[in-house]
């Protein structure tokens, strides 16, 4: 009776692990045929199966020349230079998101920005050609960043949007 036993609980383990790994395809197909999942799209965006990657978060700080810089000439040819390289990594595909923080703030937070690069080495390479950090105008922080793998769309958009370039 004890092995009668013993074979009936393994035999539904074993059926409950056969079965489970069908149920969920079974699922995941039922989701994709009702929802409004784009297989396509998401590969073109590098999408993990939650519609999110991995980004690297760059928030420019004031830098330790930023004071020191008073002259109005070589503070505007330094941002000239800051909003062309920030024009060059979006021509590139690696600027996705870029701001200034709305007001001033006690940690010395300037913006962000929101680079599609693998690694930090990869990130400090793309800023080193920016003026205002190798002046020391910003210093930055780089962290690893995971969100939707939608949020480089909104730059078409804004485009459309915006009057002005930044």
């Amino acid at each position: 009776m004890k092995n009668l036993l013993l074979l009936s609980v393994i035999s539904l383990y074993l059926f409950s692990c056969a079965v489970k790994p069908k149920e969920k395809e079974a699922k995941q197909v039922l989701y994709e045929m009702s929802s409004n999942f784009d297989l396509k799209l998401a590969d073109s965006l590098g999408a993990d199966e939650r519609g999110m990657k991995n980004y690297m978060l760059v928030i420019l700080k004031t830098g330790p020349n930023d004071a020191k810089i008073t002259d109005k000439t070589e503070r505007a040819e330094l941002f000239k230079g800051h909003f062309s390289n920030m024009t060059a990594m979006e021509k590139a595909g690696k600027l996705k998101m870029a701001g200034p923080f709305a007001t001033k703030n006690s940690l010395g937070y300037r913006g962000i920005f929101l680079l599609d690069v693998k690694t930090e080495d990869e990130a400090n390479t793309l800023l080193q050609n920016d003026p205002t950090i190798k002046s020391g105008v910003f210093e930055v922080e780089i962290l690893p960043w995971y969100g939707s793998a939608a949020l480089p769309m909104h730059l078409k958009y804004h485009k459309k949007i915006s009057k002005e370039a930044p």
